[in-house]
């Protein structure tokens, strides 16, 4: 295993974009907003392992239930669609109401973190790269996040209020398209797949 520079940086550009912690701060106040408490040293460690384990044994965990990635992309986006759905029409549909350090895993850590746009990025990554440059990339990554989860409460301030409000409908609207874009992509494979069968 070789450690390549332009390996771990094309990786970690793309599993950044994906993961978009920075998009997900608006979702992040909501749900402390709904007080819940958010861990960021479990959220970021749940991650990690989920992502992890998912890029090592990933295809074989599917397979085992007779679930392909397609349809737990699918399944993924519309927990994703859900979410927007709340930011933009400022609904609750996804309840809270488990005990408080729960928020921490769902839907934080799963789906919203460690899911389908990052573990079908994973399994992508694998084809291309060497293992060992994607961990360390997802490591730099998880590091952002953690950064970023403890930031929230100073990202709030400095934003204020009327910004949070902009920022979770503008992201509510992006999280919706990035849901619909793969919904549509991987429901479309499945019934190509189908048709041709």
């Amino acid at each position: 295993m070789n450690i390549n520079i332009i390996e771990i940086t094309s990786a970690f550009v793309v599993l950044f974009a994906i993961i978009d912690i920075l998009g997900s701060v608006p979702i992040i106040l909501g749900i402390k907003q709904k007080n819940n408490q958010i861990n960021p040293l479990m959220v970021t460690t749940v991650s990690f392992i989920v992502m992890l384990g998912f890029l090592f044994a990933g295809d074989i965990v599917l397979k085992l239930f007779g679930v392909d990635i397609k349809s737990f992309a699918v399944a993924g986006s519309i927990i994703i669609f859900i979410m927007a759905f709340e930011m933009t029409l400022g609904v609750e549909i996804f309840k809270m109401d488990g005990p408080a350090n729960v928020a921490s895993i769902v839907p934080l850590a799963f789906p919203l973190i460690a899911g389908p746009g990052s573990f079908t990025s994973l399994l992508s990554l694998r084809a291309e790269y060497q293992t060992i440059n994607i961990i360390i990339a997802l490591m730099l990554n998880m590091i952002f996040v953690y950064v970023v989860l403890r930031m929230t409460d100073k990202i709030e301030r400095w934003i204020g209020k009327g910004g949070i409000y902009i920022l979770r409908k503008f992201f509510g609207i992006i999280l919706l398209a990035i849901a619909v874009k793969l919904f549509a992509t991987n429901i479309a494979s499945i019934f190509g797949v189908l048709m041709h069968k």
